[in-house]
């Protein structure tokens, strides 16, 4: 790769690097394709002239036990007499392509998807940029591999000035960020070798990408922290019924549609901070577990929300999240308190009373509930001798409880499940915030560009798991609602904690991300961008 590269532009370089890099289809959870470009990366690396002459600099980790063989890669660019590293990181996963549906062979080929969006009218907008020649198109183009090609290109730029590398510089490649994080989390024992031999982490810059937050935003973001994630969700049992005697029963699905309504977009439940993107909780899943039709009605619901976190600690969300469920709740039961009625009036038959009540929990309360009768822990090691989804364990844990217990009442329980992701920021008006502030500036003088900082990233980043806010007992209160945790999602605490990284995203430019229409701005992520991180890090060296 560098004997074709080596005599274009910084941004024809990172262009190029991109695009063969998105020509590689790494969708996510794919048969091969992680693997795929983990092994091109791994060989870019290796054509760098300094590479060519120090490998043992390069190399890959397996993931454990990963049925597709995927692979971190790393490359390490040291610096004679000094302890300090930056880490340059980025994803190598995509989603899927379906949504490009006719084209969906040209999901990969930014060539083919050009000469399509030029001759697209029915969008003027995307046949504007593509016109203009300042657009790329492609599944990854702008989450991530332009911002993957950004490091690449960097990391060779400092190979061949080492007179300019300011510290230790760590290039690593990561696979499945888009749903489960594992690539990051399994990378940590990496860093931790650093750690161990004495070296010092002073940063990690993440090249994820932005987009505008409203139309003609050419605004820049820069992001000093990372928004976390959990899984909300919510087992959701009803009392069946017959068809012809509906209204005797409690049907989970209005329960689960009624918790649905409460929290699903709500903004009212979002946290309230200042010029941030603060976004409501979406909900991923919804479905009862009817196998097959018949009259009756269902037994059990199943639902479950992606809820970012911001400032506020889990155990915090979770409390927010159970009282606008048991007020949701509330609100079922009542409505069908009042339906009975009418319609026992309607028919003059004799009102009697038909019990609605459905009782709310939290996963730790519901253990404690059913310890009285079983034992949880025992129950939970016979399922994870199975192989559930990741997702699927919690709710068959529930069932499995429900079973032992006899208990048959309606109920409401909400639990976690993977992934969960901490939330991280780095402190105002330190070195590297400093360092960032400095950068700006100076390319706002070169360039124009108008940046602004803000705490969080509003996505989903494995910048989350280099640091993190939540304390023992956040964590503590995390682990007793999350069913199985330390065998499904074993998050290694105590690592982040002794890393605890300063972690930021200085990412790409562009629109439609995770859409057919993925495209990045070339002049701002493929020119500027490259030279803004250059700053930051000779910031950081001229702080000493």
């Amino acid at each position: 790769m560098y004997q074709r590269i080596c005599q274009l532009t910084l941004p024809q370089q990172i262009e190029a690097v991109a695009k063969e890099l998105v020509n590689i289809p790494s969708i996510n959870n794919s048969s091969h394709g992680e693997a795929d470009i983990c092994q091109k990366i791994n060989d870019i690396l290796l054509s760098f002239p300094y590479f060519e002459e120090h490998p043992q600099y390069v190399w890959t980790t397996d993931l454990p036990n990963d049925p597709y063989q995927r692979k971190n890669v790393f490359a390490f660019l040291p610096k004679k007499g000094v302890d300090k590293i930056v880490v340059l990181h980025a994803h190598m996963d995509t989603v899927g392509v379906e949504d490009f549906g006719k084209i969906k062979s040209s999901a990969f080929h930014p060539e083919e998807l050009l000469t399509f969006f030029k001759a697209y009218q029915e969008d003027s907008e995307v046949q504007a940029e593509a016109l203009s020649g300042d657009w790329a198109f492609g599944r990854g183009m702008l989450d991530m591999k332009s911002g993957m090609a950004v490091h690449l290109m960097n990391l060779l730029f400092y190979t061949q000035h080492l007179e300019e590398l300011p510290f230790n510089l760590l290039f690593m490649g990561n696979p499945v960020e888009e749903n489960d994080h594992t690539g990051a989390i399994e990378a940590l024992p990496e860093l931790m070798k650093f750690k161990h031999q004495g070296y010092e982490f002073i940063a990690a810059i993440n090249t994820d990408f932005v987009s505008p937050l409203y139309e003609d935003d050419q605004t820049r973001y820069l992001y000093t922290g990372a928004a976390g994630k959990m899984l909300s969700c919510f087992y959701i049992k009803g009392r069946e019924a017959h068809v012809g005697n509906t209204l005797q029963g409690v049907d989970p699905t209005l329960l689960s549609s009624a918790i649905n309504l409460a929290i699903n977009t709500n903004p009212a439940l979002c946290e309230e901070i200042q010029d941030e993107e603060i976004l409501p909780s979406s909900a991923l899943y919804q479905r009862d577990q009817k196998d097959f039709y018949n009259v009756q009605t269902a037994k059990t619901a199943h639902l479950y929300f992606n809820t970012f976190l911001y400032e506020k600690s889990v155990k915090d969300v979770l409390t927010l999240l159970l009282t606008a469920t048991e007020q949701a709740v509330m609100q079922v039961t009542e409505m069908l308190d009042h339906r009975l009625a009418t319609y026992r009036e309607n028919i003059a038959v004799p009102l009697g009373k038909i019990d609605h009540r459905v009782h709310v929990y939290l996963f730790e309360d519901y253990v404690e509930f059913c310890r009285q009768k079983v034992n949880p822990e025992a129950i939970l090691q016979t399922l994870l001798t199975k192989k559930l989804d990741k997702r699927e364990l919690g709710f068959a844990l529930i069932d499995a409880l429900e079973h032992a217990t006899g208990d048959d009442s309606p109920k409401v329980i909400l639990f976690l499940a993977p992934p969960f992701c901490p939330h991280n920021e780095i402190e105002k008006n330190s070195r590297l915030d400093q360092a960032i502030q400095s950068a700006t500036e100076t390319i706002t003088q070169e360039t124009g560009d108008v940046f602004k900082k803000r705490r969080f990233f509003p996505f989903l980043s494995d910048s989350s798991y280099l640091a993190m806010n939540e304390t023992d007992s956040e964590i503590e209160a995390i682990m007793k609602n999350f069913p199985g945790m330390n065998t499904i999602y074993p998050l290694p605490v105590q690592e982040i904690q002794q890393l605890s990284i300063p972690a930021v995203n200085l990412g790409v430019f562009g629109k439609g991300a995770h859409t057919w229409k993925e495209r990045i701005y070339k002049p701002y992520s493929y020119d500027v961008l490259p030279r803004l991180i250059r700053h930051v890090l000779k910031n950081l060296e001229d702080q000493k």
